[in-house]
C-alpha cells in the first residue's frame, strides 16, 4: 500500500538506501518518505545502524607448539555518515571481519608462548580492533569494542597444566609441612635442654641445701652437747638418716629386694662414703 501511493517508512536506527534508476540516488533517514516510482526511484535496501556483535573462533599455534582455540568477539556498527558505502563496498561483512580477525590472531599467538597467550590476551584484543579499525572504516563501518572471550587450549593440554599445578601446589605444601616439623622438632630440642638445665640446678640446689644443713646441725650440736666434735655429730646424723632410708624402702609397698651388708662396720663404711661424697660436692661448689 505504501508503494501504491510512494510512501516508505523507515524504523529507527535504520537508514534506507534510495537508488534511481538503479543508481544510488541518497540515504533515507527514520521516518516517512515519498519514493515516487513512476520516476524511476526504488528503494535499493535497508540498513541498520545498531551494534552488531560477531563471534569468531580461530584456531591456531602457540609458539610452543600447543595447539588452541581463540575465541575473538568484535562488536561494529555502520556510519550513518557513510550507510552507502557500508551498504555497497561489501557483500559479507561479517566474512569479511572474520578474515582480518583470522589474519591478526594468526600472526600474533605464534609469537608468544602458550602461558604468556593467557597473560597477553588484551594485548591481542588490542592488535585485532587496531587493524580492524583500519581496514572497515573505508567501508563504513566502526569497531565498537574487540574482546578475546576464551583462549581453550586441547584438552590433553589442559590436563596436563593442571596436573603441573596440582604438583606445584603438593610441593610448597610438603616444604611448608616440612618447616613445620623442623620448627616443632627444634622447639622440643630447646625445650629438653631448657628442662635438663633445670634439673640440674634443682640437683645442685638440693645438694647445696644438704650440705647447709648438715653443717648447721653439726654446728647447732657441737655448741649445745660440749666434748663432742663435728665429726661425731656428722656420723650420728648420717647412721640417723641411713635407718631413715631403711624404713622408707621397708614401708614401700612395690619396693623390690636390696641386699646390703648390715653390720656395725658396714654402716661406719657407708657413714665414711656419705661424708667424703659430700665433703665433695661442697668443696666443687
Amino acid at each position: 500500500m505504501g508503494n501504491l501511493f510512494c510512501c516508505i517508512q523507515v524504523d529507527q536506527s535504520t537508514v534506507a538506501i534510495k537508488e534511481r534508476f538503479g543508481k544510488f540516488d541518497e540515504v533515507l533517514q527514520p521516518g516517512c518518505h515519498c519514493l515516487p516510482w513512476f520516476l524511476g526511484s526504488q528503494l535499493a535496501g535497508h540498513l541498520t545502524l545498531r551494534v552488531q556483535q560477531l563471534d569468531v573462533k580461530c584456531e591456531t599455534k602457540t609458539k610452543d607448539n600447543v595447539f588452541v582455540n581463540v575465541v575473538a568477539s568484535i562488536q561494529y556498527r555502520a556510519l550513518a555518515n557513510k550507510a552507502s558505502d557500508a551498504y555497497y563496498k561489501l557483500s559479507n561483512t561479517r566474512n569479511q571481519i572474520q578474515a582480518y580477525v583470522f589474519d591478526v590472531i594468526r600472526a600474533s599467538v605464534p609469537r608468544l608462548n602458550l602461558d604468556d597467550v593467557f597473560e597477553q590476551k588484551n594485548d591481542i584484543a588490542r592488535a585485532v580492533e587496531d587493524e580492524l579499525e583500519k581496514a572497515m572504516s573505508a567501508y563504513g563501518f566502526e569497531i565498537v569494542q574487540t574482546l578475546i572471550i576464551d583462549i581453550e587450549p586441547d584438552e590433553h593440554v589442559k590436563r596436563a597444566m593442571n596436573e603441573i599445578n596440582a604438583a606445584a601446589r603438593l610441593r610448597v605444601a610438603a616444604n611448608e609441612k616440612a618447616e613445620a616439623e623442623k620448627i616443632i622438632q627444634i622447639k622440643r630440642a630447646e625445650g629438653e635442654a631448657e628442662s635438663k638445665y633445670l634439673a640440674g640446678l634443682g640437683i645442685a640446689r638440693q645438694r647445696q641445701a644438704i650440705v647447709d644443713g648438715l653443717r648447721d646441725s653439726v654446728l647447732g650440736f657441737s655448741e649445745n652437747v660440749p666434748g663432742t666434735t663435728a665429726k661425731d655429730v656428722l656420723d650420728m646424723v648420717l647412721v640417723t638418716q641411713y635407718f631413715d632410708t631403711m624404713k622408707e624402702i621397708g614401708a614401700a609397698s612395690k619396693s623390690s629386694a636390696v641386699f646390703i651388708p648390715h653390720g656395725p662396720g658396714a654402716i661406719r663404711d657407708v657413714a665414711s662414703q656419705i661424708r667424703e661424697g659430700l665433703l665433695q660436692a661442697s668443696a666443687v661448689n
